[in-house]
């Protein structure tokens, strides 16, 4: 029992410390990552809300609620960038109120055509997977839908610079489904993960439309080159290029700042680090 005593005070101790190495300002604006998740939650939600739930688009107070909703949830990510931009930045309250106001407005614009893009994920997951019985179920079970609708919603994010934002909702995919996708990846219309566990896909991947991928997939990074200091370069093009209408098999590991043509089949457990033109 001391022994526990001891690292229970050890560990309340080197917390404490930690905290006062960040400035009481800063310390205010923490992120809420539990808020930040409920709301993208709601978010990933909304963009099936029609399609889920058609009794909405008929009946005013459903759509009044819905609209409450919405809301209240792009009240909390506003609050949610302007703590990053106070905590990250030191940004000053005023400034970053401003401009949390104005990038939740262009998210809100935005998830019209989000939603498009979800919806262009669900028809391609079911016309590309026999097992698919209806919409329906690849909208409620299908993992890679889950991962690569958040990973949308995130990278809109990463685009606005808010890197540690869209981090923490990709982060959160991954920890719920398996799929790594970093939030700077750009991915076209159509996408379809199938079975999904163990895909990665990095920061600097750009993927075209009507591409598939199954799982075990790695779109990676081969080397990292190192600055004069000996740290890995930062802002470079790691990751590969897949052109529209490709197929990925299971295993297949892609490997730096390749280029692969469209409507390439790319077999199981490969490992490609060249072109494919």
């Amino acid at each position: 029992m001391k022994n526990t005593k001891n690292t229970a005070k050890t560990l309340t101790e080197n917390m404490i410390n930690s905290a006062m190495a960040v400035s009481c300002a800063r310390r205010d604006y923490f992120p809420d990552k539990q808020a930040l998740l409920n709301a993208f939650t709601f978010f990933k939600d909304a963009l099936f809300l029609y399609t889920l739930n058609p009794k909405l688009e008929s009946k005013n107070c459903g759509i009044n609620d819905f609209e409450k909703r919405l809301k209240k949830n792009l009240k909390i990510l506003e609050r949610e960038i302007k703590h990053y931009l106070c905590f990250s930045s030191a940004e000053k309250p005023a400034n970053a109120a401003k401009q949390a106001a104005e990038i939740t407005q262009k998210f809100e614009q935005a998830l019209p055509k989000l939603q498009a893009l979800a919806l262009s994920d669900v028809e391609a997951a079911y016309n590309g997977d026999p097992a698919a019985k209806n919409y329906y179920e690849v909208m409620l079970c299908y993992p890679g839908l889950l991962a690569v609708t958040l990973q949308r919603m995130a990278h809109f994010l990463y685009e606005n610079d808010l890197q540690l934002t869209a981090r923490i909702i990709t982060e959160h995919a991954h920890s719920l489904t398996g799929i790594d996708i970093h939030p700077g990846a750009k991915i076209g219309r159509g996408f379809f993960i199938d079975h999904g566990t163990g895909v990665v896909i990095g920061e600097t991947t750009e993927i075209g439309d009507n591409v598939k991928i199954y799982q075990g997939v790695t779109l990676g990074a081969k080397s990292f080159p190192k600055d004069e200091n000996g740290h890995a370069k930062k802002g470079l093009k790691r990751h590969p290029t897949v052109g529209d209408g490709v197929t990925i098999y299971a295993g297949a590991a892609i490997l730096g700042p390749v280029k692969i043509a469209s409507g390439t089949v790319v077999a199981a457990n490969t490992w490609i680090t060249e072109d494919i033109k």
